[in-house]
């Protein structure tokens, strides 16, 4: 729907209402979302703007104290985002949001029932339903709407794949903290310290977020799950290799060295696998890659089952030079 004009002039009742409970909090309210967001935040709000949307009751009568409201329920869950989120999640947000703006608008797109927010040239906009400023308050930046606004939101930096915030997040969080730690384990099962870990997250994301798109079935988390069943799969080649006794038989060691010449093992998805229903391994190139494919499964539960699958990972590993083993490579897992 189109905005409405701003009202030319307000009831006198009313200006003394803003003039009494918002415009004497303003300053302090941008002082405290600046505390908190640790850099310098300003409120832009247009009370005769609001105003011309104001129907009947709390908006209508006292729409300063409205406007107060608003803000400070911003306050309040902007606080807990940051105790919530840490540091990085603080800068993601000065970054999305890089305006440092927080206002209050029409949802003119009427995603919200009552209330919400979204982002918008870097703005930080608290959105209310038509016929219905002032309702709700405390909920237009309740923290899953506010982390789907910064989700949905263009990422702080262009790339030619983006991660949303909720992928960045989970894999910071779940990922990072913890990947070093399964690859020095690989690393001494193989005795082979270098060896590298290739998630492929951009990839991934942008064949999921496809699926997503296209399957009413695909699970609504999966992006904050991305960094975490990853390492799932890395958790299940560790079981795996330890389970074939590769930490225990110079000569199995030696194949995988023959056939994973680079010393590198990725995760990808595949639009068909070669030898299994579910997951497998190739080597290709001298990589060792841990492949599924997006299968309606997949698509329900997103890896969910992973770490069943990752029971009975890596059967066997094909060198490069048969004759030296003769192995065969044939899938990194199958379905217990």
């Amino acid at each position: 729907m189109s905005k409405l004009p701003p009202v030319e002039k307000l009831p006198l009742s009313l200006r003394k209402n803003i003039r009494d409970e918002w415009d004497t909090k303003k300053s302090s309210i941008e002082q405290q979302l600046s505390d908190i967001l640790t850099v310098q935040w300003t409120v832009d709000v247009n009370p005769n703007q609001l105003y011309a949307y104001a129907t009947d009751g709390y908006a209508k009568e006292s729409l300063g104290s409205c406007i107060a409201s608003y803000f400070e329920a911003a306050v309040y869950k902007l606080k807990e985002f940051v105790a919530n989120a840490g540091e990085h999640g603080l800068k993601e947000l000065n970054a999305i949001c890089y305006s440092h703006i927080i206002t209050i608008d029409l949802d003119d797109a009427k995603r919200f029932s009552y209330c919400g927010a979204d982002v918008h040239e870097g703005k930080l906009r608290i959105l209310f339903a038509p016929n219905n400023l002032g309702t709700n308050i405390d909920d237009a930046l309740s923290r899953n709407v506010l982390l789907n606004a910064l989700n949905e939101a263009p990422a702080p930096t262009s790339g030619a794949a983006t991660l949303s915030f909720a992928a960045r997040s989970n894999i910071r969080n779940e990922y990072e903290s913890k990947v070093e730690e399964i690859r020095t384990k690989i690393g001494q099962i193989l005795e082979k310290p270098d060896i590298k870990l290739t998630p492929n997250f951009e990839d991934t994301f942008a064949k999921l977020q496809k699926e997503s798109k296209a399957n009413a079935d695909f699970r609504s988390d999966w992006e904050s799950l991305l960094g975490s069943f990853t390492g799932f799969y890395w958790e299940g080649f560790v079981n795996q290799l330890k389970y074939q006794k590769f930490d225990m038989d110079d000569m199995l060691r030696e194949g995988f060295h023959e056939g994973v010449e680079k010393g590198e093992v990725a995760f990808r998805i595949v639009e068909k696998l070669k030898y299994s229903s579910y997951c497998e391994c190739e080597i290709e190139d001298g990589v060792l890659y841990l492949q599924v494919t997006i299968s309606p499964s997949l698509g329900r539960f997103f890896l969910t089952i992973t770490r069943a699958w990752s029971t009975e990972l890596v059967a066997n590993i094909q060198p490069v030079h048969e004759q030296n083993l003769g192995i065969e490579c044939r899938r990194c897992c199958s379905r217990s």
